[in-house]
């Protein structure tokens, strides 16, 4: 077989993805984006994938970088070389790849946004009684609860949960079952809301969270229902899954000390994930500190 143009190569990869990987548009649509950037940034030309080495490589993500472009971004991009490369490689059509050995600049990792206690306390406090009020406040409360991620929130049946015992089961990322306790106030939210789910579901429906078509929760959804909720009882910043889920981490921490069991809670798979956490906390013990302590604080002109 004839080797392609080279300003094929790239249509010919996202088949690939598509066909073989089977990825999703919204992925290979990233894939396309991040290999257009690198083409405009190199110039293109006829030879734009075979010419292509390290040093114009390298040169390519610092000029991304000093016009904006964010460490995570560029990760992204690199990430998406390679995977280019290899499948060039795999095709006999080159033999090289150029970004092994190119690393992206490093991004400070941002502290995950947290609401403190009343925050959570008064956007908890939702009025109303009617089925979706109910099914509001359950999701919330578990969240809050358990710190389930969104996409195990929406994979939740009805058999998953014990009300006796107040232990749920979840499938968290790779597949992997963990058990998680929920909460008195949670417990109460849902049994609250099995008493009318029953209004809203299809008979053979076995999710525990379901819409207004009777079938279950999309995560966009629960994202929409939380930013409404959040808006309508006046909290600071948006309101969305993973900050419920922030904030269940930090209070936990905060209280109990104890990072291991946060990990496991929370379903990851390494400690590391869990330690910025204790950054969070940190920051907070040292506004504390700068507002309570006599010598902190700098004195002010008479």
């Amino acid at each position: 077989m004839a080797v392609p143009a080279e300003t094929d190569w790239p249509h010919h990869f996202l088949h690939y993805l598509r066909v073989e990987r089977q990825l999703s548009p919204h992925t290979l649509n990233n894939y396309r984006r991040d290999l257009d950037t690198l083409l405009t940034e190199t110039g293109g030309g006829r030879h734009p994938w075979s010419a292509l080495d390290e040093t114009a490589l390298r040169y390519a993500i610092g000029a991304l970088h000093a016009r904006g472009q964010s460490g995570r971004s560029l990760q992204r991009l690199l990430s998406a070389v390679r995977s280019f490369y290899r499948f060039l490689a795999r095709e006999g059509w080159v033999a090289h790849n150029p970004a092994l050995a190119v690393q992206a600049p490093r991004t400070a990792r941002r502290l995950p946004q947290t609401l403190d206690t009343e925050q959570v306390g008064a956007l908890l406090e939702v009025s109303g009684d009617a089925p979706l009020d109910r099914r509001d406040r359950a999701i919330m409360e578990l969240i809050y609860s358990s710190g389930v991620r969104v996409s195990e929130l929406v994979g939740i049946d009805l058999r998953d949960l014990d009300l006796t015992d107040g232990s749920l089961t979840v499938l968290g990322k790779g597949n992997k079952q963990r058990q998680l306790p929920v909460g008195r106030m949670a417990l109460s939210a849902i049994r609250a809301w099995l008493e009318v789910r029953a209004t809203l579901a299809k008979a053979d429906e076995t999710a525990l969270f379901v819409g207004q078509t009777g079938r279950r929760l999309s995560t966009r959804a629960v994202e929409q229902r939380l930013r409404k909720r959040g808006q309508q009882q006046g909290t600071q910043g948006r309101v969305y899954p993973h900050r419920l889920r922030h904030s269940f981490a930090s209070h936990l921490l905060e209280s109990s000390r104890d990072l291991r069991a946060v990990q496991e809670l929370l379903g990851h798979a390494n400690i590391s994930t869990t330690q910025i956490y204790t950054h969070l906390d940190f920051q907070h013990l040292m506004e504390v500190y700068e507002q309570s302590h006599p010598r902190a604080r700098e004195k002010q002109d008479d």
